[in-house]
């Protein structure tokens, strides 16, 4: 470790290959965590590379537990977090709409960090037990559309710097790298940044990766479509932006998508939502960043149409149908 921090020290960048290594001899306890802390942080002051975020992602897939899924396409919604906003569960509720609207949804998430309410924290709220298992993955995917994967349970690598990121107390580069580990690698990605640098990361990562990716970052600060302004949408094949009203849809304010100040609150406002009696600026975010990701599976519908059929599956009760399902199976 002593050689790669006199490197940084010195202004140079690591390789791929590099932080990768740091990785796996982090996960065998080669290193003292002051070191560790000092990296972090040296990282952190002058901003991690697309290379090396690659490494620490090699790193982590390689350490932690893979589910292959490759004989389905899947697509996964998340945000990279850190927004400081405490939105309600937009992108759960956008994957049960995906999901309701006949495409598989492989969505990895955690409890909450910076909001009331995490991905984990609302589908445990429903009598969920997260799994590991192949076959019972498999099945949620085969009857919900979704399956769900609780991160602790796959990336075991990240337990290992665990300690050190809480003794830190400020984020660091591995507070964006969530997103980037999904256990299945899946085909599709959306994922939502909360800046225009992250969003720049963001993708050239994705293009190093080589899958089928969108990035979102609305310019208020959001990590996903939150219609309070208008937002960037980078993919593959374009990079627009788009306003709510060239969606079809309405403008809101923060207030109206906030996620309350309690996990009940925010289970409730995840569920009036999936059972069409939420507000309408809590229905109109969801449907957005829904047909963002359906966007990525139909390359050649226009944003109009997604986002007809992101209302449809909630509107008709499908969406909630796919959760139903899933807490079904998985309790």
């Amino acid at each position: 470790m002593k050689q790669y921090l006199q490197r940084l020290i010195a202004g140079e960048t690591l390789s791929r290959q590099d932080t990768h290594d740091i990785l796996v001899g982090i996960t065998r306890e080669s290193y003292p965590s002051e070191q560790i802390a000092a990296l972090l942080m040296a990282l952190q002051t002058r901003g991690a590379t697309v290379e090396e975020m690659l490494g620490f992602r090699d790193g982590l897939l390689e350490t932690g537990k893979h589910i292959d899924l490759s004989d389905y396409n899947t697509v996964d919604i998340v945000g990279t977090g850190g927004d400081g906003k405490n939105t309600f569960n937009i992108s759960t509720c956008a994957s049960f709409v995906v999901a309701g609207a006949g495409y598989k949804v492989s969505k990895h998430g955690n409890g909450a960090s910076t909001s009331v309410s995490g991905a984990s924290n609302v589908l445990m709220g429903h009598g969920v037990k997260f799994t590991d298992s192949s076959d019972k993955l498999r099945r949620s995917l085969d009857e919900a559309g979704f399956c769900y994967f609780h991160a602790p349970l796959f990336a075991n690598g990240m337990k290992f710097v665990g300690p050190v990121r809480k003794a830190l107390a400020v984020p660091t580069c591995f507070n964006m790298l969530g997103p980037l580990i999904n256990p299945c690698s899946p085909r599709n990605s959306l994922h939502g940044t909360a800046t225009q640098a992250q969003l720049r990361l963001y993708a050239n990562i994705h293009q190093q990766i080589g899958d089928n990716y969108g990035v979102v970052t609305s310019y208020d600060g959001y990590d996903e479509i939150s219609l309070t302004s208008g937002f960037k949408f980078v993919t593959r094949h374009f990079e627009k932006v788009y306003t709510p009203i060239e969606m079809g849809l309405s403008y809101t304010k923060p207030e109206e998508i906030y996620g309350g100040s309690t996990a009940e609150e925010a289970m409730r406002i995840f569920d009036d939502v999936l059972e069409n009696k939420a507000t309408r600026a809590q229905k109109e975010v969801v449907i957005a960043n829904a047909a963002c990701a359906i966007s990525l599976m139909e390359p050649n519908l226009p944003i109009s149409e997604t986002v007809a059929t992101a209302r449809e599956s909630l509107e008709t009760g499908r969406a909630l149908q796919s959760l139903k399902k899933f807490i079904e199976i998985n309790s």
